[in-house]
């Protein structure tokens, strides 16, 4: 499989952040990198909040943008988290929405940045400490946001759609045709490859593995036998998710995560 013809999948239709600052590369933008000023604070038990676990570990940034992990249920009726009003109603007045994790804050203003996670992971990526790999190599963003689209298009929704398709064997039929097919290039790509992007480990592996582990804990548990030994019969491509899983950025999130799907 080639991954550049799959930029072509239809864009990413994310619900619309509250906040969508950006940490720029010196004072004038506002937000400029410095260590020990923002702080991620995010739910493991959410797709968002898991990558940007993995990604804040591999980037090596503990020690200069710490991390509040949230409760896996939001203790709020609306989905928000009572530990985050203060900071939404700090950012907006009079703010009445819903209090939602993950937030990039500001802990000098006491203020949100960000509460887009894709522009977070790759703000964050680029103050990381000195010797860590980017996790966005310089060329490699259109193929790695194409591989954002095919998890969420091909992957993901594709799977939602074959679980709520019910009385409808037709739809339930094509939903899983898509996602076996994105399954089945993969593999066939992977089987030449050691990771999706730039020979080697990029915010691409990530995504993925977020996604089918996903697949795996949440939505195959709603699929039929038969669905799943299909969507299990690609060795190659969990065999990636399993060399992922043994690397402690990875590894260390995992519980939380299924133990929410449970």
């Amino acid at each position: 499989m080639s991954i550049a013809p799959l930029a072509a999948v239809p864009s990413l239709r994310r619900p619309a952040p509250v906040f969508r600052g950006r940490i720029g590369q010196d004072a004038r933008s506002g937000h400029y990198a410095v260590p020990h000023r923002y702080r991620l604070h995010l739910s493991t038990a959410s797709p968002e909040g898991l990558r940007l676990a993995i990604g804040h570990r591999l980037l090596g940034l503990d020690g200069s943008c710490p991390v509040t992990v949230l409760p896996a249920v939001p203790d709020q009726p609306d989905g928000g988290h009572s530990a985050l009003r203060p900071l939404y109603e700090a950012s907006a007045h009079h703010y009445t929405g819903p209090a939602l994790a993950p937030v990039l804050s500001d802990d000098w203003s006491g203020r949100i940045v960000s509460t887009h996670a894709p522009e977070i992971l790759r703000d964050l990526d680029r103050f990381r400490p000195a010797g860590r790999a980017s996790l966005y190599p310089s060329g490699a963003e259109s193929r790695i946001e194409a591989v954002e689209r095919i998890c969420a298009e091909d992957i993901q929704r594709a799977a939602r759609r074959a679980v709520e398709a019910g009385a409808d064997p037709a739809g339930r039929a094509a939903a899983l045709e898509q996602l076996l097919g994105t399954l089945g290039r993969l593999e066939r790509y992977l089987a030449g490859e050691e990771y999706l992007v730039a020979g080697r480990l990029t915010a691409a592996d990530i995504e993925l593995w977020v996604a089918l582990v996903q697949l795996d804990t949440v939505h195959s548990r709603r699929l039929d036998a038969s669905a799943v030994r299909r969507v299990a019969g690609h060795p190659v491509l969990w065999g990636h998710v399993r060399r992922l899983t043994a690397r402690p950025a990875f590894a260390a999130h995992l519980d939380g995560f299924v133990s929410s799907a449970e």
